[in-house]
């Protein structure tokens, strides 16, 4: 599934996050693997590498983020997210990444942030600061949409700048990061076609 439509039309704000995942669930969809293409925010992460991340932190401030409006009475629901991606998938992703000799990171945060703008130089350092390790504008919402609907979720994410925090490097563009995620496609693809060989 293309959350931004098959030719990028839609912005990230106005992805509707949770009819993709009530779609799946609907198709009897069982395990979600994700991608997305995301700023690194630390050194030892450089372009191409891949993220396999454990955690997010949600920047996100105008998007529908639960699947439930109200409750009814006796049955509120609070869905725990101290462990937001499946354990099962990220060692299924890991693993595949060693043995396809890819370049990849065993874990680290994700922060969502709204867009389609990118950071300013102060929210990047911030970010940083505040322990995250990529950036990008998708998997928050989605990695609370699939716990609430009870499917396994994970994501890969892929390095294609360093945002705008590093002096000696040019700040994020649009043309920089579909050069670098065009020149890693393949592996994308490589990886998710054996991973998806691995999931039970």
């Amino acid at each position: 599934m293309a959350r931004h439509g098959r030719e990028h039309t839609i912005p990230p704000t106005q992805v509707n996050f949770r009819a993709n995942v009530y779609a799946l669930k609907e198709a009897g969809c069982t395990h979600i693997l994700a991608t997305t293409a995301c700023g690194s925010l630390q050194q030892e992460i450089g372009r191409g590498d891949f993220v396999i991340v454990d955690q997010f932190i949600d920047f996100t401030r105008h998007r529908k983020v639960s699947f439930f409006e109200k409750f009814e009475p006796g049955q509120m629901k609070h869905t725990p997210m101290a462990e937001p991606f499946s354990r099962e998938l990220r060692e299924v992703l890991i693993n595949t990444c060693e043995s396809l000799n890819l370049k990849h990171h065993k874990k680290g945060t994700v922060i969502t942030i709204e867009g389609p703008r990118f950071s300013t130089k102060a929210e990047s350092k911030m970010f940083k600061m505040w322990g995250a390790d990529v950036i990008n504008m998708s998997v928050a919402p989605e990695a609370i949409l699939a716990n609430e609907a009870g499917i396994p979720y994970a994501v890969v994410a892929m390095s294609t700048d360093y945002d705008c925090w590093k002096e000696d490097e040019e700040p994020v563009s649009w043309e920089e990061i579909l050069k670098v995620f065009g020149e890693n496609v393949e592996k994308v693809k490589k990886l998710l076609l054996h991973s998806i060989e691995k999931v039970k």
